[in-house]
């Protein structure tokens, strides 16, 4: 049993009733930055049209439940998310939080850690932009020659967040030195880090670190499954890594897909859209090829993102 709660669009649900999960994905995402003319526009109805047979696989597959990972600084829409929510039999976890500085909207320039949080915590105990639509994680990124310093204040305030509603943080991070920084500035704002999810683990090779970073309590996040430019068997062999190690409760793995471009047309971004099947189709069975046992993988699918995303009874 898995204690704690989840917040999803469409309300808390206990941990326990998360199932399979997706805990790095996109549904909607504007990356030509908050300065873009119509920027982060689009009728929920069209992105439904689009992404629901997406949503509609994954269901197929066994997921029930995907978190969505666009934040402010990338186009997240409430009103788009609370659409897929609707038509979609999948638990839908939102984010509050901020991208990266190159995207920074130019009113989170200026504001303290302290002040950005008290947005974060109001968007996951009260509503995202006026909407009773709850935030259930904290989602932030680092650029790739980060944390610059408006980076470290976003962790700051991040770790407040986190502190005070119980809400995990997950971290677009590039590399495993930027792991090493962050870290470091999470525990010495106070933060458990095992209130910290490493998203894009897998973009660091060196799997030394990635032990390191669970044995200070990170949830390492392997999200490339399925990818075209992430060779499988190396994510494969990461994973195995860690669970050799003793780690498995430390692992969670997503396909990081999706990805509906309100620019372009239909939403398909260059390439296309890529779905979210693979870890099912493809992954878990390669997993299971090499000597992972099917506990290990409902450890790793189902128990590891509940716990990471659930908040304590308290809060």
């Amino acid at each position: 049993m898995t204690p704690g709660w989840i917040q999803t669009i469409r309300g808390r649900i206990a941990a326990e009733a998360l199932g399979l999960v997706l805990p790095h994905e996109h549904l909607f995402t504007d990356l030509r930055g908050p300065s873009a003319p119509d920027y982060a526009l689009a009728d929920p109805r069209a992105v439904a049209r689009t992404m629901e047979p997406y949503l509609a696989a994954a269901h197929a597959a066994g997921v029930t439940a995907l978190v969505e990972c666009s934040t402010t600084g990338v186009g997240r829409n409430v009103a788009v998310l609370q659409h897929l929510a609707e038509v979609s039999p999948l638990h839908i976890i939102a984010p509050t939080g901020l991208y990266r500085e190159a995207f920074f909207p130019p009113s989170m320039r200026e504001v303290s850690a302290e002040a950005l949080a008290e947005v974060w915590v109001r968007e996951l105990t009260e509503g995202i932009e006026g909407t009773p639509v709850r935030a259930g994680f904290v989602k932030i990124a680092m650029s790739d020659d980060g944390p610059t310093p408006l980076e470290v204040r976003n962790l700051k305030a991040a770790a407040l967040a986190s502190r005070r509603t119980g809400a995990v943080i997950a971290s677009h991070t590039p590399g495993g030195a930027i792991a090493r920084r962050e870290m470091d500035i999470l525990e010495s704002a106070g933060l458990d880090l095992g209130r910290f999810i490493w998203a894009h683990a897998n973009l660091e090779p060196d799997t030394a670190i990635h032990l390191e970073a669970a044995r200070r309590g990170v949830t390492v996040e392997f999200d490339a499954v399925g990818a075209a430019w992430q060779p499988q068997e190396a994510l494969v062999d990461y994973t195995l890594a860690l669970i050799q190690a003793g780690y498995v409760e430390k692992i969670l793995l997503s396909h990081d897909a999706g990805w509906y471009d309100p620019s372009r047309p239909d939403g398909q971004p260059e390439g296309e859209i890529r779905g979210y099947t693979a870890l099912v189709d493809d992954f878990i069975p390669a997993l299971l090829a090499r000597g992972a046992t099917r506990e290990q993988v409902q450890r790793i699918t189902v128990t590891n993102p509940a716990r990471a995303f659930a908040r304590p009874d308290q809060h």
